[in-house]
């Protein structure tokens, strides 16, 4: 009984290093403003949620700004209220217009977006908020970079601009969405032979069953003539 006791302890020991290792190394360093998806298809509408933790013990964070880019214009941008946050958005006029899926032409996109915090409602230390947009049709390029401004009501602001560079870990990085080629359809006659195959597998296992429960009557007889 003894010895039994000493390995469930040791175990139990042993768990509990493990599972403070994988916690601890999972953890990051620090928690940035993200935003999610982090990956969307070009040419499609997206809802991007900026994810804003509050990383100080003794501020709130009663401010947020995110810079939408200059060389990848997006023409539709809108945004989901919060509660005692309000929202302004700031437009720019391009160089050269966009043309939209009617053929209509776009001089003037969203170039910022600021949410400023009510009293009361801002992030406390040890709290977060989210901030939804909606936007598309998406640029054909290979990621968008959201640079962000976070403020402290101490006055501190956190800039998070930093751009990815190869090999390098980057302390306040920006938010970044990697974008992807839309996928082509599949042909009609792909589909139909899948739709064939999937109830072609239907029936033979239909089939299957039915011979397996004959064959299980079979033995039961013989079982019971015996």
């Amino acid at each position: 009984m003894r010895r039994n006791r000493t390995i469930v302890a040791r175990v139990g020991v042993v768990l509990a290093v493990t599972a403070a290792a994988v916690l601890g190394f999972g953890l990051p360093a620090s928690a940035h403003v993200t935003v999610n998806p982090s990956s969307a298809t070009q040419g499609g509408y997206a809802k991007l949620t900026f994810r804003v933790p509050n990383e100080k013990d003794t501020a709130s964070t009663n401010k947020l700004e995110v810079y939408l880019p200059d060389d990848a214009p997006i023409p539709s941008v809108s945004v989901k209220p919060v509660a005692g946050w309000t929202a302004q958005v700031q437009k720019k006029t391009l160089d050269t217009p966009l043309t939209d899926d009617d053929g209509a032409q776009i001089t003037e996109v969203v170039s910022e977006i600021v949410w400023t915090a009510s009293p009361g409602a801002e992030i406390a230390p040890g709290q977060f908020q989210e901030f939804d947009v909606s936007a598309g049709p998406l640029p054909s390029v290979d990621q968008i970079i959201f640079k962000a401004l976070q403020y402290y009501s101490d006055g501190d602001v956190v800039h998070w601009i930093d751009e990815p560079t190869a090999g390098a870990e980057l302390e306040h990085p920006a938010p970044i969405v990697k974008l992807s080629p839309a996928a082509a359809a599949p042909a009609s006659n792909d589909a139909d032979g899948g739709n064939g195959a999937a109830l072609g597998l239907g029936i033979a296992g239909v089939v299957l069953g039915v011979a397996g429960l004959a064959l299980g009557l079979l033995a039961w007889r013989r079982a019971s003539a015996s």
